[in-house]
């Protein structure tokens, strides 16, 4: 394992709150000390932390009948100030330096917002601060909120071209069921195909938060298909990062693809970013995929659907519906339109900004 590794690391909910639902303040000062161990290896660690909503929720009681919008809003809020506080006061006792890095979905589909939020966060990976990374919460909406942190973890991993994603939850990993009984077994490492797998995960959620297994599994696979190491363990258990350290940890661990490079990245998360569609012919098709990397050109489109301007996120369609990948917009869909089947054209998709989803 190299020292000069970047490793995101994943707090659950479920994490860093007691069974009372109160904040586990001794987990997080436990979780601290061992990022800390990580550290002094010459490793860089982001954190992306859950557990500012259950800490504004212990303390702001609100009436039933309010919106549960609002609520969210209003626990994320005063939560959010409540946790970093926390994390603050035991970085500090320890000489670490720290800073908050709010984001929303909106920033990871605008490549601009993208590249600015990229660059902070290297930047603060260089002067040795750990970015504490969460979801701008009081500013979201349902449909623009991500998934769970496990989204954004993953999202986060993508952008920094981390080595490894660790997922702290409250079990060790993946199990073929309930990991609560007896028989079930721990599946330690991951490579069969997704309909395997999912048919051993419960989709139940936990109690402070929005996702479960389902969607760390989810998560876990594409960033494994980037070629990013994924690791689900229990941060439950102490001594977990460590154990890590030093490759004796109980996990499910995902093996990796080979490396994208970092504008494919950015694209194989966006497709719940998209902002238009590019349907195209069968000759197009086969250009795509095969074996020779091409671009995709105006000649190939037969249908542009929605509005997007150059450098957004496009869906590739092909005759039959079918999804065929992503890109980034050469040029508007209004210009796009006007070169719709026509030759000598640049493309409207050059390969460094196109994904596939089956052949990349």
């Amino acid at each position: 394992m190299s020292s000069q590794q970047t490793l995101v690391i994943k707090i659950g909910s479920n994490v860093l709150t007691q069974s009372n639902g109160l904040p586990d303040l001794s987990r997080m000062e436990h979780l601290t000390g061992q990022i800390m161990a990580l550290r002094k290896t010459g490793k860089k660690v982001v954190l992306v932390s859950s557990g500012a909503v259950a800490f504004g929720k212990q303390h702001n009681p609100l009436p039933e009948k309010l919106n549960p919008i609002l609520k969210k809003q209003i626990w994320a809020a005063t939560g959010q100030v409540r946790l970093i506080q926390e994390y603050q006061h035991l970085f500090q006792a320890k000489n670490q330096g720290i800073a908050q890095v709010l984001v929303t979905k909106e920033d990871f589909r605008d490549r601009k917002h993208y590249l600015n939020m990229k660059n902070c966060v290297e930047a603060l990976l260089q002067q040795d601060i750990i970015p504490i990374v969460n979801e701008n919460d009081t500013v979201t909406i349902t449909e623009l909120m991500f998934t769970d942190n496990d989204e954004l973890a993953s999202l986060t991993a993508a952008m920094i071209n981390a080595d490894s994603l660790l997922i702290l939850s409250n079990v060790d990993g993946i199990f073929t069921g309930n990991p609560e009984d007896p028989s079930s077994e721990l599946i330690e490492s991951v490579n069969a195909s997704v309909a395997e797998i999912s048919n051993y995960i419960t989709a139940s959620k936990s109690s402070f938060g929005r996702g479960g297994m389902l969607t760390k599994f989810a998560m876990a696979k594409k960033s494994a298909d980037l070629g990013i190491e994924v690791i689900i363990t229990n941060g439950k258990k102490d001594g977990c990062l460590t154990d890590f350290l030093n490759n004796r940890l109980r996990c499910t661990r995902f093996e990796t693809k080979k490396k994208k490079q970092a504008s494919k990245k950015w694209l194989a998360h966006g497709s719940d970013y998209f902002k238009g569609e590019v349907f195209i012919n069968e000759g197009a098709k086969k250009s795509l995929t095969s074996t020779v990397i091409r671009s995709l050109l105006p000649i190939g489109v037969t249908q542009i659907k929605g509005e997007f301007e150059k450098g957004d996120i496009i869906l590739i369609r092909d005759e039959s519906n079918e999804k065929i990948g992503l890109g980034k917009a050469a040029y508007s869909s209004k210009s796009a339109n006007e070169k719709i089947g026509l030759k000598n054209q640049k493309p409207i998709i050059h390969y460094d900004y196109l994904y596939l989803f089956d052949h990349d």
